[in-house]
């Protein structure tokens, strides 16, 4: 079922997997302390306020996938509390990887109509197209975070 395929894309990149990237948001954040995560490199964002965009988006659309409103919107995808101290960056990493997980799953119960049905307008096609686009977005960050890792920890 291409609903389990598409869960499965999703965990990958941001949970489990290793196909794609040869590593995955999870492998990436959970080994790192605060001070780290929110160090600057020139003009480049942190990999907190990395992993804070994407974690956005994804509790955006978990909303529609319970119902509720598509109430996300570019201008803000950036904008959050700074995390100012290590528990701030375990409660981060705690509800991303749980809402993660949460996306997932819900991918995983739709069905082929669904995935075909519109996702909240016609403006922004289909939930299939979506979620497609949500791992896409996620290996794009995640190439910047890998990368940003690097250049923090050889310094």
């Amino acid at each position: 079922m291409e609903s389990t395929l598409l869960a499965q894309r999703f965990r990958e990149v941001l949970l489990n997997g290793t196909w794609i990237a040869n590593t995955n948001f999870k492998d990436q954040l959970q080994d790192l302390d605060w001070e780290t995560a929110t160090t600057r490199i020139g003009n480049l964002n942190t990999i907190a306020l990395l992993a804070q965009h994407i974690h956005y988006y994804i509790n955006g659309i978990n909303q529609v996938f319970h119902g509720g409103t598509l109430d996300i919107r570019d201008k803000y995808s950036f904008d959050f509390p700074p995390i100012t101290s290590q528990t701030d960056w375990e409660n981060f990493l705690e509800r991303f990887f749980n809402d993660a997980e949460t996306f997932a799953s819900k991918v995983a119960q739709m069905n082929e109509v669904q995935l075909k049905q519109f996702f909240v307008d016609e403006k922004y096609g289909s939930y299939q197209r979506n979620i497609d686009a949500m791992i896409e977005h996620a290996y794009y960050h995640l190439g910047q975070i890998t990368l940003i890792k690097k250049l923090v920890l050889s310094r």
